[in-house]
């Protein structure tokens, strides 16, 4: 016989394949016998017709296409002979599923043989039908199903029932049809149909609240009999595991017995006793019976309020934490994740077990337990519980100290009853696990230090001892010498001492030792050392006999590749050595840092935002408050509508005021002077607190440790006073906010001359004594509400402008977009321009007009000049 004809035996096909030894050889065999199955299906030979699709099974199930054989199972299934159906039917429901739209030409040989008197082809019927059954089949068929849901024998049953599970999700219209049939197979004394009636059951409650109220009222007793007829049934060999009886049908009935009683009082009590019973009486040394115990306690939380079952049920999960088995402790810690919502004081009961499984050597066990302790901390415990983790923290796997750190740290921040416990906490952490530890969290702890004036010296003590035994720990490294720096005179003249503090003498030499060491450390990343150059900045204020040792460690890096230190170190050693006037000064100690403010921040919000309501404060960068003389609305001259909202973010609210794409520039600083931050440049542009020009030059700024780019510069700007502003000078003279937004004058009207392309049109928009501003609009064909505009600036001084910058801002209402301008410096006497373009679209055109309000700084002779106006009258059709 030809291996590959169609009268080739599925066994030889297998061994054939089986044989070949490489892909391309069994690509091979399966092709050939694929060609002579299409032959044989041409010729229409019904001999072989079964084994053809028996083998393009076979094909299948390798992943080999066999599309073509599909109208063989359809053949098959019409055929009299139970063989030829069960091949047929096997095919149908491995080559083909519900998507298929040949599936609709078996919709009536299933009906038929759903009515065959041989229960056999029945059962075949009924599992084809349960494995890809569509909607428009589930309709067709759903009378027969319903029909079998009561045939005699109970094979079929059970085959009808999971037949319905589909048809109900398919078609959940017809849920109602099987309410009451399946009512009757809860009476069943087969488990086999049982177990099926009672998952129908659960499935006609999700999709039909109907059902759901039907079965509450007429069945719950009748399944907590069930249940209890099950559970004190004797050995019964057929259903027995474990010596559990069938423990399938026990944890059936109790998730379905959850379904019923969940958000109904009247159900939940009474499966009370049952529940109860089940919990005590089930045995948990084998899997089978704590699979039974975990369904029962998942039904307990989830009912209606039992205090005792609850407490029970706990219990019960506490047994398990103590289980050998990685899985049972596993859901068993999820469970009490949920169940701490419900009652926190029967799970603390088991937090001694809890806090063993943080130690557990399973990662998957030591998370979810670490989650779970966190939910367990209030303020009663958290100090016996934040020492627990603390004391684990020294032993634990490098892999698991991230988490736990993060933990630590946050229990520490969130309950912390004292602040000397919570410095006392963190410097722990620090200690420890410091490479663990996330910027913001050694942050915060610097500025709950500088709140507490009287740990001063107890915390800069902490630091010196702790940086000593764990020089290491880079987060440790950086608070310490902050704090040195900071409170360098206390270290070594002892004040503050606590009582609970054990005596320590340090000297002068010793404080600038521990920078020294740090800075010189391996470890030491640039961060570090940036801190430390400001650190042995401040000591050589603090410590004048140290100073030239101090200037000589400084002096070692200003040869540093790194830019960053070479700049500071050349500054900073320019200061020791030229400028002792004015060191003290930039040495002085930094401010108190606003604790609600830095919160905030950490949160995403901003407590500096500025009100909208009338005659509030309105609280400034440096901590001052200013009272608001009108909402921030009629800062342009706007309706309250258009007003950002003050919860925005700062960055959210500038980028509103000044356009989408435009970027806030702040003034350029002259050398004493410090930048701006883009909270300054939003007030000093809305001319809100924006201090006068001063013709005395600025005193100096104090210097901050973690001035110049370190990851610190948002702790210094929390509660710094803002840095004096440059001098500026304006035509118009220096007017109060009220003038500015009241007083200025209009400018001329402007207007667009309407034609066939795009308009055109040039009106000065700004002009002072030296400075014209001119737009020259014109409109985009279709896009009314877009205009652009081109801005061009003429100098009318004989004096040339240097570092020119304009801004505009504008209400929330526009969109406004600016391209770079063409250049900074401005020719004197007209002799040139400076030209930028700007792109607005109005989101209410035809209801409001257009307004700006602009902004111009440049430097005449290295002197800062600004310039401001208001445009409000722009042309109507803008």
């Amino acid at each position: 016989m030809n291996p590959f004809s169609s009268g080739t035996r599925l066994r030889d096909m297998i061994r054939a394949i089986r044989a070949c030894k490489t892909a391309a050889e069994e690509r091979g065999v399966v092709r050939k016998e694929c060609a002579a199955i299409r032959d044989s299906i041409s010729e229409n030979d019904p001999d072989y017709r079964h084994r053809n699709l028996a083998k393009l099974m076979f094909i299948h199930m390798l992943g080999y296409p066999t599309h073509f054989g599909q109208m063989e199972c359809l053949k098959l299934i019409a055929s009299p002979g139970f063989p030829e159906k069960r091949i047929g039917y096997l095919g149908l429901m491995l080559l083909l599923d519900e998507r298929q739209e040949v599936l609709m030409l078996v919709t009536n040989s299933i009906k038929q043989d759903l009515n065959h008197t041989n229960q056999y082809i029945v059962g075949l019927a009924l599992c084809a039908l349960g494995n890809i059954c569509s909607a428009e089949m589930a309709r067709d068929l759903a009378p027969e199903v319903e029909r079998l849901l009561q045939f005699r024998d109970p094979n079929i049953r059970k085959k009808a029932a999971l037949c319905s599970i589909r048809i109900i999700k398919k078609v959940p219209d017809l849920a109602e049809n099987f309410v009451k049939p399946v009512a009757a197979l809860l009476k069943e004394k087969h488990h086999g149909v049982l177990i099926t009636g009672v998952q129908l059951c659960a499935d006609l409650c999700k999709v039909s609240p109907e059902a759901l109220d039907y079965f509450r009222k007429k069945c719950t007793d009748g399944l907590v009999k069930v249940l209890k007829d099950v559970a004190n049934s004797p050995y019964a060999p057929e259903y027995d595991i474990s010596g559990i009886t069938d423990p399938f049908l026990h944890t059936r009935l109790l998730k379905l017995l959850r379904v019923l009683g969940q958000g109904n009082a009247d159900a939940s009590d009474s499966m009370n006793d049952i529940l109860a019973q089940v919990a005590t009486k089930t045995e948990s040394n084998k899997n089978a019976g704590n699979a039974i115990l975990y369904e029962c306690v998942e039904t307990i939380m989830n009912i209606e309020d039992n205090g005792g079952l609850r407490v029970l049920a706990i219990n019960i999960l506490g047994r398990f934490l103590s289980n050998r088995d990685n899985n049972i402790r596993y859901v068993a810690l999820n469970m009490l994740m949920r169940a701490i919502a419900v009652d926190s004081q029967a799970v603390q009961r088991h937090r001694a077990t809890i806090l063993e499984c943080v130690k557990d050597s399973d990662p998957s066990i030591r998370k979810r337990a670490l989650e779970l302790v966190y939910l367990l901390v209030n303020d009663t415990n958290v100090k016996p519980l934040t020492k627990e983790l603390t004391d684990h923290l020294e032993i634990s796997d490098p892999e698991f100290k991230g988490d736990l750190t993060a933990k630590i740290c946050s229990i520490v921040e969130k309950f912390s009853p004292e602040k000397i416990w919570y410095i006392d906490q963190m410097l722990k952490v620090l200690s420890e696990a410091g490479k663990y530890v996330k910027d913001e969290v050694w942050h915060a702890l610097i500025v709950v230090i500088t709140n507490a004036s009287d740990l001063h010296g107890y915390a800069v003590r902490s630091l010196y001892r702790a940086v000593h035994t764990a020089v290491e720990q880079e987060t440790l490294v950086r608070v310490a010498v902050w704090c040195i720096g900071e409170y360098g005179e206390m270290l070594v003249n002892n004040v503050g001492r606590l009582d609970i503090e054990e005596p320590l003498t340090v000297t002068e030499s010793d404080a600038v030792d521990v920078v020294e060491t740090s800075i010189k450390s391996h470890s030491c990343d640039l961060t570090s050392q940036a801190m430390c150059l400001i650190a042995l900045l401040k000591l050589s204020s603090r410590f004048p006999s140290c100073s030239q040792r101090i200037n000589d460690i400084i002096g070692q890096y200003k040869g540093s590749f790194v830019l960053e230190l070479q700049q500071r170190a050349i500054e900073f050693n320019s200061i020791i050595e030229r400028h002792q006037n004015m060191r003290s000064s930039l040495a002085e100690r930094m401010p108190v840092l606003d604790e609600a403010t830095f919160s905030g921040r950490r949160a995403g919000s901003v407590p500096a935002a500025v009100s909208t309501s009338q005659g509030v404060s309105v609280n400034l960068p440096n901590g001052s408050a200013k009272l608001s003389t009108a909402p921030v609305a009629d800062l342009l001259d706007l309706s309250l509508d258009d007003a950002p909202a003050p919860s925005s973010s700062g960055g959210e609210f500038l980028q509103d005021l000044l356009g989408v794409n435009l970027m806030p520039v702040s003034l350029q600083p002259d050398t004493n002077q410090a930048q701006k931050s883009g909270s300054d440049v939003l007030l000093d542009l809305l001319s809100i607190g924006t201090p006068p020009a001063q013709s005395s030059p600025s005193p100096p700024q104090v210097l901050s440790s973690t001035d110049n780019g370190s990851p610190l510069d948002i702790l210094d700007r929390l509660s710094t006073p803002s840095a004096p502003s440059a001098q500026v000078s304006s035509t118009s003279g220096n007017s109060s906010m009220l003038d500015l937004l009241n007083g200025l004058p209009s400018s001329p009207p402007m207007s667009v001359t309407e034609g066939n392309g795009p308009a055109h049109s040039s009106v000065t928009a700004f002009e002072s004594s030296s400075l014209r501003l001119t737009f020259n609009f014109s409109k985009q064909p279709g896009n009314p509400q877009t205009t652009l505009i081109d801005g061009s600036f003429t100098n009318k001084s004989q004096d040339v402008f240097t570092d020119f910058i304009f801004q505009a801002a504008v209400p929330k209402f526009l969109q406004l977009q600016m391209d770079p301008a063409s250049g900074n410096t401005l020719p004197a006497s007209g002799n040139g321009s400076i030209t930028q373009k700007l792109k607005i679209t109005n989101s209410q055109h035809g209801k409001k007009s257009l307004v700006m309000r602009i902004r111009i700084s440049y430097k005449v002779n290295n002197k800062d000049i600004l310039e401001e106006g208001q445009i409000s009258n722009f042309p109507r059709d803008l």
